[in-house]
């Protein structure tokens, strides 16, 4: 019976079992978009990703990146593990790995460059491939029915629930503070409602929640639900903290910028991640967002396919 290797990573930590965990099968030649899709499914982690010879071969891979329960067109985490992971080996397709990787994905092109220390790659940072688009705002208390808290807990004085995405479209709203963040459970028949009213391409519905430090006004703590793609919550959202980051700092009233952003994320969950962003602002009009993260290997082997 035909075999795939994998490699699991927690991304986004330095510590084992903490961070966001992630399947990557490295050379996925030979299976079908079927056999990509159960495999996500018996992972059954947010994302896996399987990775391919590039169309291109000025670039480093094709990356294909499945839930359990579809294909998406881009995830922050996918491709920091997914770095390390091709990181760790002395070439890719016949060529050797350079410090700087482009992943040809739905989304578009992907530049991720390899974080090294004289032990090794130990992370990575990708550039969002698309500039952000901002979608239609939100009810307040659709948001609160979502996660089961008061409507009265989401913030809307520096701005309302809104859609916001650099590559995958997430829910971004404000809470008032921890203990409304702490106290987030995801009612899904709500979930329900709100994909149906805010139909969009994926029809999921993900919520990203986040408060802001007060003595620290660019460090957050966030917690994302997506309980419609099979995802109760992520301990890690790469995609979702470069979305709200972008968004915040276009909001900042600086014309010009370059702003360093840290999102906690997965502490709820008992799988605290920290997320750097850094966000380049020119004219009005953020030109650039990065996304760095650490990792750690925790498992390898095969899958029977």
């Amino acid at each position: 019976m035909p075999t795939a290797d994998f490699i699991t990573v927690d991304v986004f930590t330095s510590e084992r079992f903490a961070g966001n965990p992630l399947a990557v099968v490295p050379d996925a030649r030979g299976l079908t978009d079927r056999q990509m899709q159960n495999i996500a499914i018996e992972f059954g982690y947010a994302e896996s990703t399987f990775v391919l010879p590039p169309e291109n071969p000025e670039n480093s891979a094709r990356v294909r990146i499945f839930t359990p329960t579809m294909e998406i067109p881009f995830a922050g985490h996918p491709n920091v593990g997914t770095a390390y992971v091709l990181g760790q080996r002395a070439d890719l397709f016949g060529k050797p790995i350079a410090d700087t990787l482009r992943f040809e994905e739905i989304a578009g092109l992907v530049e991720v460059r390899l974080l090294r220390e004289p032990t090794g790659v130990i992370g990575a940072t990708i550039r969002a491939p698309r500039p952000l688009e901002i979608g239609s705002e939100i009810e307040p208390g659709l948001i609160a029915g979502c996660v089961s808290i008061d409507a009265k807990h989401v913030r809307t004085t520096a701005h309302k629930p809104v859609f916001a995405s650099v590559g995958l479209a997430f829910a971004i709203a404000e809470l008032d503070g921890l203990e409304a963040l702490a106290a987030a459970r995801p009612n899904i028949t709500v979930f329900h409602e709100a994909a149906a009213k805010h139909e969009g391409p994926e029809g999921d519905f993900p919520i990203f929640l986040y408060v802001r430090n007060p003595e620290k006004p660019w460090n957050f703590r966030a917690r994302m639900f997506a309980p419609l793609d099979n995802i109760m919550e992520d301990p890690a959202t790469g995609s979702a903290s470069a979305a709200l980051s972008a968004f915040l700092v276009t909001r900042a009233p600086e014309t010009d910028a370059r702003v360093h952003l840290t999102i906690e994320q997965g502490v709820e969950m008992g799988r605290r991640s920290i997320i750097e962003l850094d966000v380049a602002k020119a004219a009005g009009t953020v030109t650039d967002v990065t996304i760095t993260g650490r990792c750690v290997s925790v498992m390898r082997g095969s899958i029977e396919v």
